[in-house]
């Protein structure tokens, strides 16, 4: 994929040595400093290595399970009880620990990982996109109207909604005064997500370790809007 001043690649992570470039950008990001940010649900993912000229710029963890049924091997179970999802018959694809070298998603590399994910589902015969969507900062109010806009316009349809699993949880209720301000801060993958018609539980899941709050995030493939599908396909060539 280029851009005016980027040309940047998208692959999986293929030998060790690409691991560890992946869990060591990851701890950058999320912890600080040196070392390696793992989880016992590594060795079950894929992961994806956005390069700009062999240097990593961003990546992400995916993890494929069959069916509804299988939802309690995924990362978003631990926050959120997803048994209502458990009736989904087709392919799931858990989208997690997405960072960048620079901190900050921009459009290159969002559109970089879109068309990566594009192939994924479309290779894969994937049927719903899952995740937990971060905001920076731990305290609520400082995404009110973020939050308000989600709970008024965005809200899982009831039979498939998941809810939180912990007390440090918020509901989606903050007032919302400008939509479009509302709308532009919110984080950019969740704006595409939504933008293609997806959805998100009913409340924010605290996450005070890494000074973060979560919302589980769904893209019901099927519902991508005709338009908004062609130009994904257009971007993953």
């Amino acid at each position: 994929m280029t851009g005016p001043n980027v040309r940047l690649t998208a692959r999986p992570a293929r030998t060790g040595a690409d691991l560890d470039a992946c869990l060591r950008l990851r701890h950058r990001r999320f912890i600080g400093g040196e070392g390696q940010d793992t989880d016992a649900h590594d060795t079950a993912c894929d992961h994806l290595m956005i390069e700009t000229r062999g240097r990593l710029v961003a990546t992400a963890r995916t993890l494929l399970v069959p069916d509804g049924a299988a939802l309690d091997r995924t990362l978003s179970a631990q926050s959120y009880d997803l048994s209502p999802l458990a009736v989904v018959g087709t392919p799931i694809l858990e989208v997690g620990r997405l960072c960048t070298a620079a901190g900050t998603l921009d459009a290159d590399v969002l559109r970089c990982l879109l068309a990566a994910l594009t192939r994924m589902v479309d290779e894969r015969r994937i049927g719903l996109m899952i995740g937990c969507t971060s905001f920076p900062g731990a305290d609520p109010s400082r995404h009110a109207a973020g939050l308000g806009l989600l709970g008024r316009h965005h809200l899982s349809p009831r039979g498939l909604r998941p809810t939180a699993r912990t007390a440090e949880a918020v509901e989606l209720n903050g007032a919302v005064l400008d939509r479009r301000a509302a709308l532009a801060s919110l984080p950019p993958l969740l704006r595409s997500y939504l933008a293609m018609g997806g959805w998100v539980g009913p409340q924010a899941v605290i996450d005070r370790k890494l000074d973060t709050m979560h919302v589980f995030t769904c893209v019901e493939v099927a519902r991508i809007p005709a338009a908004r599908t062609r130009a994904l396909r257009a971007l993953a060539g």
